[in-house]
């Protein structure tokens, strides 16, 4: 399956959902003592490991963050050939003054940004739906 292209119908029917919970960026320089099932994501980098997870894992692991985040998932499946969603998305985002991180994994885009943004970033995404 290879996931919408047209920028319209992605941007119309994007259906952001809200993931319930806190979720930070951490790293480490090994993956042998974390359990994976409990990690969202992890991507090398040539300095370190980069990892999202819950706050409480986080937490329960002793690994350090900065950036306390919302989780929204687009919920509709983007292609990976697709082109200007991330733009217009994080557009309007930047336009309000909203950081955001994206990630692009084969089904969906997902967002996080600050926590303190939740409602207004909600609020601008499902505009585009209108």
């Amino acid at each position: 399956m290879s996931g919408e292209k047209n920028l319209e119908t992605l941007l119309k029917t994007m259906k952001p959902k809200l993931n319930l919970g806190e979720f930070v960026f951490c790293e480490t320089d090994s993956l042998e003592q974390i359990n994976l099932s409990q990690i969202i994501m992890t991507f090398r980098e040539e300095e370190n490991i980069t990892i999202i997870t819950e706050r409480e894992t986080a937490d329960r692991l002793n690994l350090k963050y900065s950036f306390i985040a919302s989780w929204v998932t687009l919920t509709v499946h983007s292609s990976l050939e697709s082109v200007g969603l991330t733009a217009a998305f994080s557009k309007a985002l930047s336009d309000n003054g909203i950081s955001c991180n994206v990630v692009a994994a084969y089904y969906h885009d997902h967002i996080f940004v600050d926590k303190k943004d939740t409602v207004k970033t909600m609020e601008l995404l499902n505009k585009f739906s209108e």
